[in-house]
């Protein structure tokens, strides 16, 4: 039977038939495809022995590896991102940030400290709408979370060789790589996966035609006998049997893209689970929607109390992220990030550029700091609107396109210490919670965006940016001149004095996107994931950090998909699991 798609490009539809790239991969509604079942169906005599909810940056590497072994059935609430031109490429980047529309790929949220921040809604999560940059986690890291050194250095080797790639370093890239150095982020490490402090150029999962290779195609890895893939299917809320002493996890009922509801049911086969891998935002939010968390605020939405605790929704975090505009005389070629500056002061220096300079971009965007993805970024956090996108976007059009010639410095806090929480507003799973990270809570945080600003002023006076730093008078005057309308960061004129730097890191704080929290070990799962007080039922993804991994998460939340999958494998099958 012939399958088409429907996705949208800057709002146009399109169809195209080359969604399905797996053949077990379908969309929801081919569940129960009975017309005449009821509205709540289930497939008769069928079960899984895992239910994957979520098919992102951990999900679909957990599901291609237990599928080796068992029946695995994972559910995704977007569509692929195979057919999809906003995913697929790099100069496009920007565009599938500021897609609004319902079937995008980013699903945009603004926290209640009044940042735009996206979460990803398709097969293949985060990988399909980030930056791409791939570095793993350090050591030291590894050893606090507990992990197995062994297994995690089979892990990591097992999605490099399938999806990431060396990136073709473009000038601009090698300048931020050599000032790096000349102001002592040293030594150099080369090209190198591994974080070590120093300067290093990282792995991409761009290739050298810019084109990406997402969590997705991981899934070319898995058993296709025994991996059943379900797009547009939105979870929810997980079912559970709880006549027993302790709540167990037996199967999700889940919506299609018609919004019929369904359920899949969890084998009663020994060791069968349910595994959350929706997110740092995704996986409370689903706990809380069915009935875990902490019981005054379930009842307050007239959720069934399944399992108390206080601490589901509690703990999150986001990495402040601030950038300096470095408008150059001539075109410097799209990058996004390549090269990193590995600080002891607590913040990781990186880069982007070539983004906004041809006058078909997007309302002339630019960049990693742009209106267009909600990011006005010389416009306080509260001060941003949707009147003040629309506004800034219209006053843009009176700028000369030269004055966006260039790219960002990017400075990124560490290990924020100002914390935050998700709370629900109500039971809709389409709609965000509420969602709130207090950036720059903690004094320290702020005192380390201070330090890195000043990182970044002195990189800008090394000689390796005199090709770009020593910029036509005329386009910076117009920037200083229409810094309202141009909205974007230049170094600051007085960054010796520390109050006014630590204002500007407040008003020019945007993110990028490496949230983590609400599920903490410990404290809502166990430290090898399963949900405390209830049986049959993991958290694996991003909410269970309390510390994002490396520079960048992406590759260790990769890499926590297949350990995991390995792991559970080995518990249920022993050593000699063939994996």
């Amino acid at each position: 039977m012939h399958s088409c798609v429907f996705f949208f490009i800057q709002g146009v539809q399109y169809d195209h038939p080359a969604q399905y790239r797996y053949p077990f991969i379908k969309p929801a509604s081919s569940f129960s495809p009975d017309p005449s079942s009821p509205a709540l169906t289930r497939r008769p005599a069928s079960s899984y022995d895992y239910i994957i909810v979520g098919g992102g940056t951990a999900g679909c590497p957990l599901a291609a590896t237990l599928s080796r072994n068992y029946t695995v059935l994972l559910l995704e609430r977007g569509g692929t991102p195979f057919a999809n031109p906003n995913v697929s490429l790099m100069q496009n980047f920007h565009i599938a940030l500021a897609d609004i529309s319902p079937t995008s790929a980013s699903q945009m949220f603004i926290s209640t400290d009044g940042v735009f921040n996206s979460r990803a809604r398709v097969l293949g999560g985060g990988t399909c709408i980030n930056a791409g940059f791939y570095t793993r986690a350090s050591t030291s890291y590894i050893k606090s979370v507990g992990w197995d050194d062994k297994l995690v250095n089979e892990s990591y080797p097992w999605i490099e060789k399938q999806i990431v790639h060396r990136p073709d370093l473009i000038p601009w890239q090698r300048a931020v790589r050599d000032s790096l150095l000349e102001v002592g982020i040293s030594p150099f490490n080369g090209f190198t996966y591994d974080h070590i402090y120093g300067t290093k150029v990282g792995g991409t999962i761009f290739d050298r035609f810019g084109r990406r290779h997402t969590a997705a195609e991981l899934l070319a890895s898995a058993n296709p006998e025994n991996l059943h893939v379900l797009v547009h299917a939105s979870v929810l809320k997980i079912e559970f049997d709880t006549t027993g002493k302790h709540p167990r996890a037996v199967g999700v009922i889940f919506k299609d893209e018609n919004g019929k509801k369904h359920k899949a049911i969890l084998s009663k086969r020994s060791g069968s689970e349910i595994i959350v891998s929706s997110g740092a935002i995704g996986s409370p939010h689903l706990l809380l929607l069915s009935g875990i968390g902490p019981k005054a605020e379930l009842k307050k939405f007239n959720i069934p109390v399944v399992l108390d605790n206080k601490f589901v929704g509690k703990g999150m975090s986001d990495n402040p992220l601030n950038t300096i505009f470095v408008p150059s005389k001539t075109p410097v070629k799209q990058s996004l990030i390549q090269t990193v500056g590995i600080t002891k002061l607590g913040v990781y220096i990186e880069a982007s550029s070539g983004f906004g300079q041809s006058k078909d971009s997007i309302h002339w965007d630019h960049g990693i700091a742009s209106a267009e993805i909600g990011q006005l970024s010389t416009i306080p956090p509260k001060q941003r609107t949707h009147e003040a996108i629309h506004d800034y976007r219209r006053r843009k059009r009176n700028l000369p396109h030269e004055a966006f010639k260039g790219g960002f410095i990017l400075e990124k806090i560490a290990r924020p210490l100002s914390t935050g929480q998700i709370s629900l507003i109500n039971k809709n799973i389409d709609d965000n919670p509420s969602i709130t990270f207090n950036y720059f809570s903690h004094p320290a945080d702020l005192a380390r965006c201070v330090d890195g600003i000043r990182v970044v002023e002195k990189m800008l006076k090394s000689k390796h940016f005199a090709p770009y730093a020593q910029y036509d008078k005329d386009v910076v005057e117009k920037l200083l001149n229409l810094s309202v309308e141009a909205n974007v960061n230049l170094i600051p004129k007085h960054t010796n004095d520390t109050k006014s730097l630590e204002q500007f890191c407040k008003d020019t704080l945007i993110t990028i996107w490496h949230y983590h929290g609400g599920c903490h070990v410990g404290k809502v799962v166990s430290s090898d994931y399963k949900v405390l007080g209830v049986k049959g039922l993991r958290v694996i993804d991003g909410s269970t950090f309390t510390e994002s991994p490396g520079t960048n998460p992406q590759a260790t939340v990769m890499m926590m998909g297949r350990y995991m999958g390995v792991k559970i494998l080995r518990e249920r099958l022993g050593k000699a699991a063939g994996v």
